[in-house]
């Protein structure tokens, strides 16, 4: 018997689609597929996260997604790769950081933005009472 990513990357060139038109079609990095393609399941994230690469390769592909889900959970125990459990949330999280380390926007341009809109709300505030006052009383 074949193993089983041997068998997912047959049937994706057999289907003629290329990995970069499954990342456009999942929205999963080519890092992940090519893993999931080479049997290296240390690669890929863990958890619900890991099947659900999985299911949406096979789903981009059309093929049945229940067995292919249930030969890879085989495969998973046969690889012995270890499950998302307490021990390794900690390398988890370290990877969620790492992978978003640009994302967050530094503190100094935070307050910018706060000073822009109180200075925007006073400049309101300032053209609201002077109609208030005197925008009526002109002739």
């Amino acid at each position: 018997m074949e193993r089983f990513c041997d068998e997912l990357r047959w049937e994706r060139e057999r289907r003629q689609v290329s990995i970069e038109t499954i990342c456009d079609r999942t929205k999963v990095a080519s890092r992940h597929l090519l893993a999931l393609e080479a049997g290296e399941y240390g690669a890929l994230p863990g958890g619900v996260f890991r099947k659900g690469i999985v299911r949406s390769y096979v789903t981009a592909l059309g093929l049945d997604e229940v067995p292919w889900i249930e030969r890879f959970e085989a495969s998973l125990r046969e690889s012995g790769t270890p499950s998302l459990d307490a021990k390794n949330w900690t390398e988890f999280a370290e990877n969620v950081r790492r992978n978003r380390g640009g994302s967050e926007s530094p503190t100094g341009m935070r307050w910018m933005g706060v000073a822009m809109m109180l200075g925007s709300l006073m400049a309101l505030g300032w053209s609201v009472w002077k109609f208030a006052l005197h925008g009526r009383l002109l002739p």
